[in-house]
């Protein structure tokens, strides 16, 4: 496995290949819509990553619970059951309208939030539910995002297009951390607001430009109905065994790996590394950093290391790195930790969106990227478990057992769908 895994990242980095790679990493740029959409989804995460930080470090301290923290990281999540729905009306009305919809949602909603934080009059019950309502929409701004990427993008550049939008999340999960919480510490939460409503608005502005393709999206007999739509595909995820097998992948990562990386970093920064903000600020954009480094090995590289082993390996080699994370009580060697493990997370990422939109027809690929998105609903699942047996059988403990339920269930994907894959 570790053989296979270092030769293709060194035929992917082969000196004589590398400035052709190069000049290759920013072809997805030469798509207009691309232009557009890229910065766009850049300053949609980045305000994503400074209110999922901002909003869990002031829940954490407000309410000291363990238990509230997970349950605000919950609530971000709660749209993955309206998602499918979504997915079906973005292939009717069209992705870039409702894309844009939910971002001037966004808006409106943190600008409330500003707007209690100034009046002085903001409580962790305000902030639950307005995280609730964002939470709703928040999803989906991932299936529209990678749907309109299919819809715009030639297939041959997809992967480069899905490597850098990887890496735009991972952008903002670095400097989003860094900026967010270091305005956070320094001049509090209204000021930080400013700038997250500032950022949301840029956003949607930029969505604008995009462009919308509903017309190239044709079946030979669209159902009248949404539910039937729906259904529609339902049955098609079921009845493709590649397709089913990435979604309970993607299920059993977002439940026994996400949780720990998108809602357990403030408590690990508060109570095991004892440090404030800015410590949670350099853990996440460590995290980011590794990731990003994983997203331009996966751009710049060529179709060897975007395989379904090459996917496998990584997600392995995550939940390892998870393991040695939760083993460490020093700041500076869970860093380094963190580091690696985002390289991993990111490549497995990647690799698994790459192969799936690759092998979806393009009429139905909203309905089913809405379907691939109920799997995140595993993270809020994943959250509350962890709230509950942190408490009960400590940190070190809980990280262990989901590392081994994620192990031993990937290597059983693996064996039951390999034929298929």
């Amino acid at each position: 496995m570790i053989s296979f895994y270092i030769r293709s990242l060194l035929i992917s980095s082969n000196s004589r290949n590398f400035p052709i790679n190069l000049l290759l990493l920013l072809s997805s740029f030469k798509v207009r819509s691309y232009r557009f959409q890229w910065p766009a989804d850049v300053c949609a995460n980045w305000a994503f990553e400074m209110e999922t930080l901002i909003l869990g470090w002031y829940i954490l301290v407000e309410t000291q619970s363990i238990f509230w923290l997970t349950a605000f990281g919950s609530l971000q999540f709660m749209g993955t059951l309206i998602a499918p729905w979504l997915g079906v009306v973005a292939d009717r009305l069209g992705r870039k309208f409702v894309l844009c919809c939910m971002r001037a949602i966004f808006v409106i909603l943190a600008s409330i939030l500003m707007l209690f934080a100034f009046l002085d009059i903001l409580t962790p019950t305000y902030v639950l539910i307005l995280s609730l309502l964002n939470g709703m929409l928040r999803p989906s701004d991932l299936v529209m995002r990678q749907a309109l990427v299919g819809d715009t993008v030639p297939k041959d550049t997809l992967a480069n297009a899905l490597g850098l939008t990887r890496i735009s999340m991972e952008s903002a999960r670095l400097f989003g951390a860094l900026i967010g919480t270091g305005i956070f510490a320094l001049l509090g939460i209204s000021y930080a607001y400013i700038l997250v409503v500032c950022v949301y608005f840029i956003a949607f502005a930029l969505s604008l430009g995009i462009t919308n393709v509903t017309h190239k999206i044709k079946s030979i007999d669209i159902p009248k109905s949404q539910w039937r739509d729906f259904k529609e595909g339902v049955n098609y995820v079921l009845s493709t065994p590649a397709v089913l097998a990435i979604i309970w992948l993607a299920f059993l990562v977002n439940l026994t790996a996400f949780p720990i990386i998108r809602g357990l970093f403030p408590f690990v920064a508060k109570e095991i590394y004892f440090t404030g903000e800015i410590g949670l600020g350099h853990m996440v954009a460590t995290f980011a950093a590794g990731a990003l480094i994983g997203s331009l090995i996966v751009a710049l590289a060529g179709p060897q290391v975007r395989t379904i082993k090459f996917m496998f390996i990584n997600i392995i080699l995550w939940y390892l790195m998870l393991a040695v994370f939760a083993s460490i009580e020093s700041e500076y060697y869970g860093l380094i930790s963190l580091l690696l493990m985002g390289i991993f997370h990111s490549q497995g990422m990647v690799s698994m969106s790459v192969i799936l939109i690759s092998r979806l027809d393009p009429y139905i690929r909203g309905r089913v990227i809405g379907i691939r998105v109920l799997a995140i609903y595993g993270v809020p699942l994943g959250l509350l478990g962890t709230g509950y047996l942190i408490n009960a059988i400590n940190f070190q403990n809980t990280i262990n057992l989901y590392i081994v339920i994620g192990i031993v269930l990937t290597i059983s994907i693996w064996f039951n769908w390999r034929k298929h894959l």
